[in-house]
């Protein structure tokens, strides 16, 4: 068998690896767009490392655009197989793939629009989308959903089988069983993004069973997160700070997905025990508004904590000053009010979306603050405010920095390197190779350290392309 790393190899975004089996059958385990601004990476989402027409199946671990992004476009490219998930991820896929393509038709009308006021050498390069909203409906016609811990075939000789994975609503684990012409058997187990133990709302991480070979994620690899009472208190004194002390506006870029309706879960308790400050908050995300919906139609995926709350509480992603924001001329309008308020929005990058118009116009302001609340690539503008910049270049103007930019890594997603460690303690003995992937170098050089201290042996951090043979 054959392991190609098609993407997210030494970087965060972009999931794509490639197993092939002994007799050609070729399995496709995630199909992420990049998101990130790095020179190198520019092609990227247009290029393959491996022929469309040519993948048998596609196994997703779940429905983020860093690692289902490009499925309508391997349909556009020739790929008629399955696409293999949970049936929450299916439900996300439906509206986030749209969202996606809509972005690539606009970003591509902007671009060709703005072309004609080039040089003439510069107006034939008319840019296409990448996908369209008609390749996304033929896409999700080859989706096929699972529940958890149920084996299904996708070849006479090779059983899948998804665990809950606590990253976000559907996300999974993904064992493969794979019976060898010689009778003999392989498991190769892939992470996925490992979610956070005693998070609210979805249930604890379950781990994989131990593998022959694991390619792991590494996001947080060097870094643990605060704890979740610190947090809440912490999260509460940028509000406080902010919206009552400095009269400002408290902006948080957040994926529409998992991270929104966390911080809204959180605002809903604190608004119910009495102590969140009285201003409005306003969720500016029309994906937001139809990602809680979807939500709420599968308790399947929620915890014992979320399951006993909502007895008290029907409704806990949403409480009278909470309002869901999806026309732009709403949108438009809380850049105009002059009040304290709470405003989250996506992208969580800071990359696209609404929430680059907030921060053009709520970054100069020493009263406002923006939160970031999870990992940013390192060139995109919730990056570079991470970092530090005193000035963001936004919509072709550069505006100077002067409000507070407070980071809260614990509201992510992701496992930190304990989390994770913790994840995978029971593939030690069994994993004859770790392959790293989803992680800056540094992160991940961190976390290959981390787990060599702990007895992990023949730890790999691939490089884009690069590919290795399982025995």
């Amino acid at each position: 068998m054959k392991l190609k790393f098609c993407g997210a190899a030494r970087e965060v975004t972009g999931s794509a690896h490639l197993l092939t089996l002994d007799d050609g059958f070729t399995i496709l385990l995630d199909c992420g767009l990049y998101q990130g601004d790095d020179d190198f990476m520019a092609d990227f989402n247009e290029e393959w490392k491996f022929d469309p027409e040519k993948i048998d199946v596609v196994v997703l671990s779940h429905a983020h655009i860093d690692h289902s992004g490009r499925l309508p476009k391997l349909v556009k490219d020739g790929f008629e197989g399955k696409i293999h998930a949970t049936h929450a991820t299916r439900s996300l896929c439906a509206i986030m793939l749209l969202d996606s393509a809509f972005i690539q038709e606009r970003d591509a009308e902007f671009h060709n629009k703005r072309r004609h006021r080039y040089s003439e050498g510069e107006k034939s390069k008319k840019k296409k989308p990448l996908y369209t909203r008609e390749d996304v409906k033929t896409t999700m016609n080859l989706f096929e959903g699972h529940g958890y811990g149920r084996m299904f075939h996708i070849h006479p000789k090779v059983q899948v089988e998804f665990r809950d994975a606590g990253h976000i609503l559907g996300s999974a684990s993904v064992t493969l069983h794979i019976e060898k012409a010689d009778g003999s058997r392989v498991k190769v187990g892939f992470t996925g993004d490992i979610g956070r133990p005693n998070r609210p709302i979805l249930r604890d991480p379950v781990r994989m069973d131990p593998v022959d070979y694991l390619i792991c994620e590494s996001t947080y690899g060097d870094r643990e997160h605060e704890e979740g009472p610190a947090e809440v208190e912490h999260f509460l004194r940028i509000i406080k700070h902010t919206c009552v002390e400095k009269k400002g506006k408290l902006i948080i870029p957040a994926f529409s997905v998992g991270r929104t309706q966390e911080i809204v879960y959180i605002l809903d308790q604190l608004e119910n025990a009495g102590r969140l400050p009285e201003i409005p908050v306003y969720v500016d995300s029309p994906l937001s508004v139809n990602a809680t919906v979807i939500f709420g139609a599968h308790p399947e995926c929620y915890d014992r904590e979320l399951s006993s709350y909502i007895l008290k509480d029907p409704n806990p992603f949403g409480f009278n000053r909470l309002t869901y924001i999806k026309e732009v001329e709403e949108s438009k309008r809380l850049n105009k009010r002059k009040e304290p308020c709470i405003i989250i929005s996506s992208s969580g990058m800071a990359n696209a979306g609404r929430v680059k118009h907030h921060l053009y116009n709520n970054i100069s302001n020493p009263k406002n603050t923006v939160l970031i609340v999870g990992y940013c690539a390192p060139q995109t503008p919730g990056g570079k405010l991470r970092a530090g910049a005193r000035e963001l270049s936004l919509f072709g103007e550069m505006k100077p920095v002067k409000c507070d930019v407070e980071v809260m890594d614990s509201f992510s997603a992701h496992g930190d390197r304990n989390e994770m460690a913790d994840f995978i303690a029971n593939q030690r003995k069994s994993a004859r190779e770790l392959f790293l992937v989803h992680g800056e170098i540094d992160s991940q050089q961190a976390f290959r350290n981390f787990l060599e201290e702990k007895g992990f042996r023949n730890i790999s951090i691939p490089t884009l392309g690069q590919s290795f043979t399982l025995k």
